[in-house]
Order: C-alpha cells, then sequence, then structure tokens
C-alpha cells in the first residue's frame, strides 16, 4: 500500500491547520493510502524534534530523513509556508527535493506584517504541488510565479452531534446564560477586543476555547481581566461540543487565510459575527449570511427572534461547497493528474 505523511509543527491537535490536516488524513486514508504523521508536537505517529514552532535548532537532518525514508508521498501542512520555524523549513524540503510532495499553504509570510520581509518561503520544487485555501492567495502565488491549485478547507458537513448540556455543564454556564464562542487560538489578529466587546455589548458570557501563542499571553490576561463581562477559558476536545453549547460565535478576526468558525458554525446552525477580512468576503459570495461586528443591534434582533430559515441556507451552502466529499474529489483529480494516485 502507498505511504503518505502529512508533515507539520504541530498536528493531533485542535488548532485550525491540525482539523483540516485531520480531514486530509480520512480523505487520504479513503483514497488508499496509508497515512502517517510526522510533527515536532502532538499525538502523532513519529514525532521529530525540532520540527515544532519556535525551536532554534531545528530537527536533525538524519532523524527527519529517517521518519521519511519510506515515504511515496509527502503532505506538508504549512510548515513550508509560514516562517514559525525556518530552520525546519528548510530541513524539511531538502528532504523532500526531487520526491512528490504538496505543499498546503494556509499563511504565506507576505499576508502577514510580521514576516513580510521574509522571502524564501514558500520553497518549491519541480516535483512539488502546491495547493492553496482561497483563490486570493492563488492569485499572489501566480504573481510570484507558482503555480497552485486551489482547494477550499472541507468540513464534515453530516454534522455530528455535540452535547450541549455536559459541555455548559463543565463551563459553569447554566442554559438561560447567553454564551458567546470565540473559538480560536489567541493571537492578535484574531481581534481578541473586538470579541470581548461584543460579548460585553449583549451581555453574555465569553468563551475562548484557545492558549496564547506568539507572545500574546501578557497582553491576553489584562484584556480578559478587564473584561466587562464572565470570561471562561476552557479548552475542548471534540469540536461539535463548541458548536452544541454556544448559543452566538464570534470571529472579528483582522486577517485569515480562510477562518473555520463561520462555515463550521454554519454547519451546526449557529449565528456568527465574521470581521471583514478579505478572504471572509470570498466566502460570503457563496451566499452565507453572517452578521458584522459593527451591527450588533441585528444580532440582538436576531437573538430575540431567531430566524431559522437564514440558520438553514447557511447549512446548505456549508454542504453544497465545504463538504469533505467535495474536497476529496478535489484532490482525486489534483493526485491523478500528477500521477500519484495509489
Amino acid at each position: 500500500m502507498a505511504r503518505c505523511a502529512i508533515i507539520s509543527f504541530r498536528l493531533g491537535l485542535n488548532d485550525g491547520v491540525s482539523i483540516i490536516a485531520r480531514h486530509w488524513q480520512k480523505i487520504l486514508q479513503n483514497i488508499g493510502f496509508q497515512v502517517v504523521t510526522v510533527a515536532g508536537e502532538g499525538p502523532v505517529d513519529r514525532l521529530v524534534p525540532g520540527l515544532n514552532i519556535n525551536q532554534p535548532e531545528g530537527p536533525d537532518p538524519d532523524q527527519l530523513n529517517a521518519a521519511l525514508a519510506d515515504i511515496d508521498l509527502a503532505v506538508v501542512e504549512n510548515l513550508c509556508t509560514i516562517p514559525l520555524n525556518l530552520l525546519a523549513a528548510r530541513t524539511v524540503s531538502q528532504a523532500l527535493a526531487g520526491r512528490p510532495a504538496i505543499l498546503h499553504h494556509h499563511d504565506p509570510p507576505w499576508q502577514s506584517k510580521q514576516f513580510a520581509s521574509i522571502t524564501e518561503l514558500p520553497t518549491h520544487d519541480q516535483c512539488w504541488q502546491h495547493v492553496v485555501i482561497n483563490r486570493l492567495t492563488a492569485e499572489q502565488f501566480a504573481q510570484r510565479g507558482l503555480l497552485t491549485t486551489m482547494i477550499y478547507n472541507g468540513f464534515d458537513t453530516h454534522h455530528p452531534e455535540g452535547d450541549r448540556a455536559a459541555m455548559r455543564a463543565k463551563l459553569q454556564v447554566d442554559d438561560e446564560t447567553l454564551l458567546i464562542a470565540h473559538p480560536v487560538k489567541a493571537i492578535p489578529r484574531k481581534n481578541i477586543p473586538k470579541a470581548i466587546t461584543i460579548a460585553e455589548t449583549l451581555g453574555g458570557t465569553y468563551w475562548l476555547t484557545g492558549e496564547a501563542e506568539e507572545s500574546y499571553a501578557t497582553t491576553l490576561n489584562q484584556l480578559l481581566t478587564d473584561a466587562r463581562c464572565r470570561v471562561v477559558r476552557q479548552p475542548v476536545s471534540r469540536i461539535p461540543d463548541i458548536y452544541a453549547a454556544a448559543d452566538l460565535v464570534v470571529f472579528p478576526s483582522i486577517w485569515e487565510g480562510f477562518g473555520n468558525p463561520p462555515v463550521e458554525a454554519a454547519v451546526w446552525q449557529r449565528p456568527c459575527v465574521v470581521g471583514s477580512y478579505p478572504v471572509a468576503k470570498e466566502l460570503t459570495n457563496f451566499g452565507f449570511r453572517w452578521f458584522s461586528p459593527d451591527r450588533l443591534d441585528k444580532v440582538r434582533a436576531f437573538l430575540n427572534c431567531p430566524d431559522t430559515d437564514l440558520l438553514d441556507k447557511n447549512q446548505a451552502i456549508a454542504q453544497q461547497h465545504f463538504s469533505l466529499e467535495r474536497v476529496q474529489k478535489d484532490l482525486i483529480a489534483l493526485l491523478d493528474n500528477a500521477g500519484w494516485l495509489p
């Protein structure tokens, strides 16, 4: 059986890249690959120290080569895209030179001010295929001379049920309390201050599911201390439980390569407040009806009198355009064109 390795900084966790990588793993297994996960952090098949974020020494090349020795195809999830560990990106690129690989790009450096000066990523080899997750990024790659395949993120649109009562009990939130979920890691571009303001204005409990990264812990702690609403910080192992427990999802991000929570909210029929980052506008072209952070009067009106038709239509759009079945179809086409089908 053909063996595929999914490689990243971390895998098996609840960050956006890990979630999408888990979806791809399932799809690749459906196609006929044996899949192994390779990362520097998380519950993975092959742990390679030095691959994880902000490791100054990077991975040992011999250890990485040994982890990839029996691999027929590699899928690199963002590691050779965003410069969170340049030594790891260089070492992985060298190990995969001349070998079949899909580089799955979520956050190219030019899309972030802090990384805009770094030009060595994404790496490229004639044997590789590049996949991006939105049309804007595809155009930006083309401007830099790299051809890509655009595959939007996919989701389990059969929406397995979460446990609302158990999750709210764990959070110590009664069923009458407005629970506002912000299912993100805490970093500057997620716009935590705006999310807190939304919860304050609506009189709800603010629920942050992720931990602070990118040296944001001190700022985050101050924001949460100063919040004029109840704050809950609770990670969740099952994503359906987030949406089952929440009454409203907030996602006022300044920038996202895609932004999974608004589509997940559509799948689980929850209203969502979404920031005006460029890719959000691209996604709304499919017909999603999300609320603006600047029109909380409309959010309040919806919460007082829910429009089930809006939620039904959002769910139908997600099922039609953002299913795992659609991703599998797109990925099979890419693999077939490259001659990499097992």
